[in-house]
């Protein structure tokens, strides 16, 4: 059969032409800034006029890209940018983003000093990790923001809410440490029947009451997520964490196909290697597929290195020329292998789309999620390193 692997290297034909990229992009990651800015600002629409928004940036901004979508929201007067742990917080300010950041997990001692260097916010977990923060400080010079987690039913991060009012008071009483805010992390905001986040809100409502008794006033007091922000709850404090929502991604609780947000990202790739084989031909690793006619296959450079999970082997579709072409054969770490026999005029450059539309399809994160089992948030924080993020505005 044909090898074909000389035609239209450098651009699809037809009205389905390569994104002016870099020429050497095998797998790309397209980050709608246009989108970024509607999903916010309907957020702020949403929520009560008190209520300011943290964009949660973890996991490279649920592998959005941590830095191009921080500058945007911080263009766009975000309160707060949340991130998982020290690094990610680190390489927004190496980065040179200058607002506000807090880190929501839990810190060790070796990362406290690049933090109150860098003027980076912590959540505060336990009376001994509150004073190795506060010497720190002192030896620096320094004063260094925190804020109270209390675990108020999550059972994961915390203080036990019997320890929190004298935690808050510990850290209100210290010169070196800013008791900036006070917060909580709902278990179940996504849930249809939500009476554990009732219980959670009515729990972390009564501590931060007696907090204020001592004398105590924290600017910030934040527990709704995205769920929370999508569900019928009605309190959503002085902020709210948003992450998965701001990225157009389903926190659970919307009805699928109709969200009210735009997806802000799209994996595409481009078409490598075109071949004919006939009938009887094993595709990849394994044998786990053999044609069942003469087929001509088209071989993509992504695979599950690349974020592609190999679990939606001979399960899934891309989208070449605005048609489906089948996933044939085991994803591979570097490669995977379409079937592009009932699309016409596939030449080797044509643009493959992962996630994301082309022409009237479109495929989702959450048909991928769906597919395998999983949540959509797991899908797009495993695309690799090679992925390039590239921002767009639509």
């Amino acid at each position: 059969m044909t090898a074909i692997d000389g035609r239209s290297e450098t651009s699809a034909a037809g009205d389905h032409p390569l994104p002016p990229l870099d020429a050497r992009a095998r797998v790309w990651a397209e980050i709608d800034l246009g989108a970024l800015e509607r999903n916010f600002r309907y957020l702020e629409q949403r929520l009560p006029e008190t209520t300011r928004i943290m964009a949660v940036l973890k996991a490279n901004a649920y592998g959005h890209g941590a830095v191009i979508t921080a500058r945007k929201l911080a263009e766009l007067g975000v309160a707060m940018l949340g991130v998982g742990d020290s690094s990610e917080a680190l390489e927004l300010r190496e980065a040179g983003i200058d607002a506000p950041v807090l880190v929501l997990g839990a810190i060790v001692p070796g990362e406290m000093e690049a933090l109150v260097r860098g003027d980076i916010a912590t959540c505060i977990h336990s009376h001994d990790r509150a004073r190795l923060l506060s010497n720190v400080a002192r030896a620096l010079g320094r004063r260094v923001r925190v804020h109270i987690k209390i675990d108020t039913g999550m059972g994961r991060l915390g203080v036990r809410p019997e320890v929190a009012c004298g935690l808050a008071k510990q850290l209100a009483d210290d010169p070196h440490i800013v008791l900036e805010g006070v917060c909580t992390h709902y278990g179940s905001a996504a849930s249809p029947v939500p009476f554990h986040t009732s219980e959670q809100i009515s729990l972390f409502v009564r501590i931060v009451q007696e907090i204020r008794a001592f004398g105590v006033q924290p600017k910030f007091l934040h527990a709704s997520n995205s769920a929370a922000v999508f569900s019928t709850l009605s309190e959503h404090f002085s902020m709210a964490r948003v992450g998965l929502a701001l990225f157009g991604l389903n926190p659970g609780n919307l009805p699928l196909g109709t969200p009210p947000i735009d997806p802000v990202l799209a994996l595409r790739s481009q078409v490598a290697f075109l071949k004919d084989v006939p009938e009887g031909t094993p595709v990849g690793y394994n044998r786990m597929c053999l044609t069942r006619r003469a087929t001509r296959l088209a071989v993509l450079p992504l695979g599950y290195n690349d974020g592609l999970p190999y679990a939606l082997s001979n399960r899934a579709f891309v989208l070449i020329r605005g048609e489906r072409a089948p996933v044939l054969g085991a994803i591979s770490m570097d490669y995977t292998t379409v079937d592009v026999t009932d699309i016409a005029g596939v030449g080797v450059g044509d643009r493959a789309t992962v996630i994301g539309a082309d022409g009237k399809q479109r495929i989702t994160v959450e048909d991928l999620a769906r597919t395998i089992g999983t949540i959509p948030y797991e899908i797009t924080t495993r695309l690799g390193i090679r992925v390039a993020r590239i921002p767009v505005s639509h």
